[in-house]
């Protein structure tokens, strides 16, 4: 080695040292923060993601990573002559709910349109893919007829009297459908959301597909439009599990919301304008967004989809539109006045209700963290009645309700299960928390699982990877217990929003890095 290189040598060494003592200073930052360590938002997403593989109904495929799960529900449909076999559960139970499986397709389409990048460049791409794909080509499947859509499969009274396998079922697989006679425009509305995002999600990698759920989406909006009514009102076993509260008129306005996204037709956008007052989307002033009240998801996308010049004869709508999606903003980063600002716990997290909380959580996270992105590119701030509010302080607040989830909390919990050194073991999950059917193949009837698993005071089985349960009280506290289903059970669409959010910190964090390499080198250079 020559003096010259000797010196090189000596040079970038330095500068690896440099970096790897802001690194670890940063690392020593965070966790002074949090008082748990540094977050790993790329563990978080992948396990988010094979969640999804462990809700799997149907015939599973080669690739199934989750493999203490097995086929199931290979008669769905059967009795009405329908091929209904794959979607989803909705949570620890194994009824088929069509409105909350359509919101869940959506998020995930969702995060997709918004960070597919950073979801490439971490690998987990093809896994968000296949998580949507699995949802859309059951939709498929169960809109059998322009006006035909089969809204659930099972039903909640029956599957709640039996504590079985998913691979076990005894309980009814009745289907039930709305049709021109028993209308579910939420449902069809829904569902057309989410096989409009889905086709933007397959539009290059997939072209005929993206095409099939494009066509299908439009079908059903037209249908849902056509038949007005609420599915619950049509289909009284939803009633007691999924029942539409918000009624339908958000779900009309969020289907003609992603039909415009994803086809470019101001046919869909002069919808959202011309039916705002009539369908509730200017009347209605947000503090949560769910499976069941799209208003918030609206209002946010009709402000960053449209440009006043482009329809200036709505710039007025368009206003009213974006003050509404801003009150619920202000209201989740406690910007408000009047006492109209979302609780939260004493360590700070959103508290929407008592029973599943963390949904609401993830939903906010998204919404401020999708928001705070439209903010930066056009080089504005949010404006609130308790002051001005930027989009690096938006996306601050939504990375601190995600560092909650997974470990920055006074139980010293993650809420996401599977992450962290500590997280819920005995969730309230019918398949996790009995005997893997791949290691025991003997029958668990009824009352069986009743009496034998869901009792145990022992940790299940197996561990539920990437769900997120309903989380802490009002107070910060959770009692890690399989019968504390409104803290313990997970839910797909509690887990779905949070893929974005995953995706959005870890390419925060990569800029970060960047931007100390580059400053390193340049100190190093002057």
């Amino acid at each position: 080695m020559t003096v010259k290189e000797i010196h090189r040598h000596k040079r970038w060494h330095l500068l690896v040292i440099l970096i790897t003592i802001s690194s670890a200073a940063s690392l020593i930052s965070v966790s002074s923060e949090t008082g748990v360590g540094g977050f790993d938002y790329g563990e978080a997403l992948s396990k988010s993601l094979l969640y999804f593989e462990a809700q799997r109904s149907g015939r599973l495929p080669y690739n199934q990573r989750v493999t203490w799960r097995d086929h199931s529900g290979l008669t769905d449909g059967l009795e009405q002559g329908v091929d209904l076999v794959g979607g989803y559960h909705d949570a620890g139970d194994h009824v088929k709910f069509g409105l909350p499986m359509a919101f869940t397709v959506t998020m995930l389409s969702w995060s997709v349109i918004e960070y597919g990048d950073s979801l490439a460049s971490t690998g987990e791409l093809s896994h968000a893919l296949e998580a949507i794909k699995w949802g859309t080509d059951y939709f498929i499947k169960a809109h059998t007829s322009p006006n035909v859509l089969w809204a659930e499969v099972g039903d909640g009274d029956t599957d709640h009297y039996c504590w079985q396998r998913p691979e076990d079922m005894t309980t009814s697989r009745r289907a039930f459908k709305i049709d021109e006679n028993n209308p579910g425009s939420d449902l069809a509305g829904e569902t057309a959301a989410a096989m409009a995002a889905a086709s933007i999600v397959f539009r290059t990698t997939n072209p005929h597909y993206s095409h099939l759920l494009l066509h299908h989406a439009q079908q059903l909006f037209e249908f849902g439009d056509k038949y007005r009514g609420k599915y619950d009102e049509s289909l009284r076993v939803v009633k007691s599990y999924y029942a539409s509260v918000s009624g339908y008129m958000d779900e009309l306005l969020w289907g003609a919301t992603w039909l415009y996204r994803a086809t470019d037709n101001d046919h869909y956008m002069s919808y959202v304008f011309d039916m705002a007052h009539q369908l509730g989307g200017l009347s209605w002033a947000m503090s949560e967004f769910s499976w069941d009240v799209k208003f918030a998801g609206v209002q946010l996308l009709a402000s960053m989809l449209v440009k006043e010049e482009q329809h200036t004869q709505h710039s007025k709508i368009i206003q009213q539109y974006k003050s509404k999606a801003d009150y619920y903003l202000c209201s989740i980063l406690n910007k408000n006045i009047n006492g109209t600002n979302v609780q939260r716990t004493p360590a700070g997290l959103l508290y929407v209700r008592q029973w599943n909380n963390m949904q609401y959580v993830s939903t906010a996270s998204f919404l401020l963290t999708v928001y705070s992105d439209h903010l930066r590119k056009s080089n504005s701030d949010l404006q609130c009645h308790e002051g001005t509010v930027t989009p690096d302080e938006m996306l601050v607040f939504a990375k601190s309700q995600i560092d909650y989830i997974l470990g920055s909390n006074p139980m010293k919990t993650s809420y996401l299960v599977g992450y962290g050194p500590k997280y819920p073991t005995r969730v309230h999950h019918r398949g996790a928390s009995s005997a893997s059917y791949k290691e025991y193949k003997g029958f668990i009837g009824c009352t069986q699982g009743y009496d034998y698993w869901y009792g145990r005071s022992e940790p299940n089985p197996s561990v539920l990877v990437g769900a997120l349960v309903g989380g802490p009280d009002h107070q910060d506290e959770f009692v890690d217990r399989r019968d504390n289903y409104v803290q313990t059970e997970a839910c797909t669409y509690n887990t779905a929003p949070l893929v974005g959010v995953f995706a959005r910190l870890i390419e925060l964090e990569e800029q970060k890095l960047e931007e100390e390499d580059v400053s390193l080198v340049a100190t190093y250079k002057r």
